[in-house]
């Protein structure tokens, strides 16, 4: 794949490495130091990133089918939970890797494909083990053994020397959390009966922490993990406990803040214990937040309801009609954005955190 850029933003960070973001028409690129690379990116998480696990699974969280994918290659749905591209392909594209980053559950998977990464996500996922019973979806355990198998298939490919230099370059995103507040925990009794709201944000943060560790245990180094966004200004929420104005629901968004910062306080701490660690908190709660009450501010015009059926409750199957105005609307149905929502956000980033991956310490 070929980019036509403009430089922009260069800099220079300590001890005279020179690092350049690189806009390009169309898509970005990341320069990174001489003699460093991302090789591969690997995603883990629910339907912000599921690139289509889901399809074959016997589960409702699946949108391998009209009008999801409207805007994608040849209107052709595959599983994504947009009108497009989701934050996976566009991360792969972003740092000129490859345009999608294809499921890892896909039966036209290639053994090329798992050279430059793959996509382990599951469209209803979260941090509690519930929330995937709940939605019959692959859960975190389930995305790690997964990537175990990967990493054997990979060393069949390129050895066990090789694969072990593309795990310690390479760029992984765990996105979720997301299902947990909504369905687990404000939309059912099962957890709320027994945790306040802070106790089982720690739960979340617990089963989190553990993963990142695992996945450093298996060679992987540089690992992001998405926040929480305002949740409670997602269309479905404010459709659903927001009253009459459909207002943003308050309690969601402070308990996705309190999440937040006892996550970011946890990866801290993990990347003071394991020494090659770059576990990097990345805040994905301001920006949306400010898109959705300035949406004009980036292009936008509605912000409060989806381009799905009424924008108010539709999701996945409720799906049926969309609106005509795509490029207009913020939220591609009541919980996922569009794929012009998608870029700004993942560019915003990619732009604010790649220093932290590829720095070394103690200079970052």
């Amino acid at each position: 794949m070929q980019f036509f850029c403009l430089e922009l933003f260069p800099f220079l960070v300590l001890l005279g490495v020179s690092l350049s973001f690189l806009v390009c028409i169309g898509e970005s690129v990341i320069e990174l130091p001489e003699n460093d690379t991302i090789p591969a990116v690997f995603v883990f998480g629910d339907s912000i990133v599921d690139t289509g696990n889901n399809n074959n699974l016997k589960t409702i969280f699946k949108v391998n089918y009209p009008p999801y994918g409207q805007d994608f290659l040849g209107g052709k749905p595959t599983g994504r939970f947009s009108n497009g591209k989701v934050p996976s392909d566009l991360i792969a594209e972003e740092l000129g890797i490859k345009p999608l980053l294809p499921a890892y559950l896909d039966p036209s998977l290639q053994a090329q494909d798992l050279i430059t990464g793959v996509n382990f996500a599951s469209g209803g996922n979260g941090y509690d083990p519930l929330t995937s019973d709940l939605a019959s979806v692959l859960s975190l355990s389930d995305q790690l053994e997964m990537f175990k198998e990967y990493i054997i298939k990979l060393k069949g490919i390129v050895g066990e020397e090789r694969t072990s230099q593309i795990l310690r370059k390479s760029l992984v995103t765990v996105v979720t959390g997301s299902n947990d507040v909504t369905n687990t925990y404000f939309g059912s009794p099962l957890r709320k009966s027994i945790y306040d709201i802070s106790s089982y944000a720690d739960l979340m943060v617990s089963s989190g922490s553990r993963f990142v560790q695992d996945l450093y245990g298996l060679g992987l180094r540089r690992i992001g993990v998405f926040g929480l966004p305002p949740l409670g200004c997602l269309p479905s929420q404010r459709t659903l406990k927001g009253g009459v104005t459909r207002k943003c629901v308050d309690s969601y968004n402070q308990m996705c803040q309190l999440f937040n910062k006892k996550l970011s306080n946890e990866l801290t701490l993990i990347n003071g214990i394991l020494p090659e660690a770059r576990m990097i908190y990345l805040d994905i709660y301001n920006l949306p937040l400010d898109v959705i009450h300035n949406p004009k501010n980036y292009g936008f015009g509605i912000s409060n309801i989806g381009c799905c059926g009424t924008g108010t409750i539709e999701v996945a199957f409720l799906c049926k009609c969309t609106c005509s105005n795509v490029s207009e609307y913020v939220f591609w149905d009541s919980f996922h954005l569009t794929e012009k929502a998608y870029r700004l956000l993942v560019h915003q980033i990619l732009e604010q955190y790649m220093k932290d991956f590829i720095c070394e310490k103690p200079f970052c």
